[in-house]
Parts: structure tokens; sequence; C-alpha cells
């Protein structure tokens, strides 16, 4: 029997092609004692497979962009573009859409949720794919939750995320999406943690980009982040960016970028900054 969702407590690195990279990873972290991950689940790639394997003119658009070279611009957003509308334009079948509710009502349905993409092409030795699809923020309600899903699979196919599939050798026709859906963390400051130095690969040294309000500002280059060093659990070399634009929720769902409201980095609450993305 096919496995449409599957939640974190299911998922460890064995299921990276049913979950993607994120997933596994997330699924990974969630078995750790002493790590808090904001719980939620995968909408599996079976889930993805199911909804577009046998659709007509999505395997004929997909078979004409396998055509492109790289630097065919044109070609590739055209394409893309009509792929992501039919995605887009099919509905989710109602036994998917009822496994989805089930752990959402769980979880509870009012919560505010992150829909992620996670690809099976993602956190790999030889590619990230990070930032290639997309990702949605603070999403309140089954039916909001079911067309971001439907937004998250498309994204496989921006025009960044076909370029750099072909540049790095990656057949479209292999490479599938899992959504991850996540309950919401709002911080006063968020940012990514790199496990070693991403300059000097040094592995002795963490490395943290921060921001205020939502990560998603600093992960889509909207702002220039704060850059803390960090070894042996000692700050040893910051660096403190003007930070003009902040991600923020809104209370009804969704987000809104607004004039930095945030405190100094220095100073924000410890406490409340738990949007950090290993």
């Amino acid at each position: 029997m096919k496995s449409y969702v599957l939640s974190f407590q299911e998922i460890d690195k064995t299921e990276l092609a049913m979950v993607g990279g994120k997933g596994a990873n997330l699924g990974e972290l969630s078995g750790l004692q002493g790590i808090r991950v904001p719980e939620g689940f995968c909408v599996t790639t079976e889930a993805y497979k199911e909804v577009i394997g046998n659709n007509e003119a999505f395997n004929s658009l997909l078979d004409q962009l396998s055509l492109l070279k790289a630097d065919n611009r044109e070609g590739i957003g055209e394409i893309s573009a009509k792929i992501r509308q039919v995605i887009e334009g099919i509905a989710i079948p109602q036994g998917i859409a009822h496994e989805i509710a089930r752990p959402l009502t769980q979880l509870g349905e009012k919560n505010a949720y992150a829909v992620r993409s996670s690809a099976t092409a993602e956190d790999l030795p030889t590619a990230s794919f990070a930032g290639q699809q997309d990702t949605y923020l603070n999403i309140i309600g089954k039916e909001a939750i079911l067309r971001n899903i439907s937004k998250c699979w498309a994204s496989l196919f921006t025009d960044r995320a076909v370029i750099y599939r072909i540049q790095n050798g990656f057949d479209h026709h292999q490479v599938h999406l899992s959504v991850v859906i996540q309950k919401m963390v709002f911080p006063e400051a968020a940012g990514i943690m790199f496990t070693a130095d991403p300059v000097s690969a040094n592995r002795k040294v963490l490395s943290i980009d921060a921001s205020f309000g939502l990560g998603e500002a600093l992960v889509s280059g909207l702002v220039n982040a704060d850059n803390y060093k960090v070894r042996d659990g000692i700050i040893v070399d910051k660096k403190i960016s003007t930070k003009e634009l902040a991600i923020y929720a809104l209370k009804e769902g969704g987000t809104r970028g607004e004039k930095n409201r945030g405190r100094p980095s220095e100073q924000a609450d410890p406490d409340r900054c738990a949007d950090f993305r290993a």
C-alpha cells in the first residue's frame, strides 16, 4: 500500500526517496534526544507521482523540457511556466487529501504551518538545491494548505530549479518532490547555522547568519545578514549588517515585508530566536 503521508517520527535517512532531503533530515533530527523540532509530517513523493504520473499534458511538456540546454533561458521559461500551470490545475485526489487532513486534525487544523518543498535531489554531497524550490509560511486551514502543496509541487519547475538540474546532470523525470507540513515558529530573529564554516571549511567553527523576523528575508537574499563565528561555545567573530527589511507573519495567514521594527541583534531574546535552519 502506498504511503502518502509520514510523520517525522516515522522518517529516517532511509526514506530519502519518499520524503526528500529536507524531510529525511527532519526525521533524523526528530529522533535525537534534546533536539526540539516543530511538529509536522511529510506528504510523500508517492502523492506527487500519483497526481502527475498519468497527466498527458504534463508528460508531454516534460519531454519537451528534457531536450533543452541550460543556455536556452527563453525556452526553459516558457515550458516551465506551462508545467507549473498544469500542476497547480490538477485537483489533489480525495483519498490523498483525506490522508493529509488526518494529521492536520491531530496537530490542530487552526494552527499556522510552514509548507516546505523537499526534493529527492536535495542536500546531496554533490548538489544542495538549496532555495531552488519554494516554501510558503504561515499557512492556516486545510484548503489553504492543499493549495500550497500544489504550489510546492509546481515549484519543482521554477526556471532556477530546472536550470540547476540541467547544469548538474539531473534528469527531470527522475526528480520528485515531497512537501513538509510543519508547525510555524514566530521568532524575533531567525537564520541559518552552518556546522562547518562555509568560507574556510573549518569544521571546528560554526557560522550563523541571522536577521530579524522570519528567515525568509535572509534565505531569499532580501537582506544582508549578521554573521557570527562560534568556536567551543564562544563567539570568536561577528559582523553586524544593516537590515532595513524584515518579514513577519500576518494574523490571518501569510506574510508581509516591513521596514525593520526589531531590536538590535545583540539584544534579541535568545528564547525566541527559534527559527534557525541547520
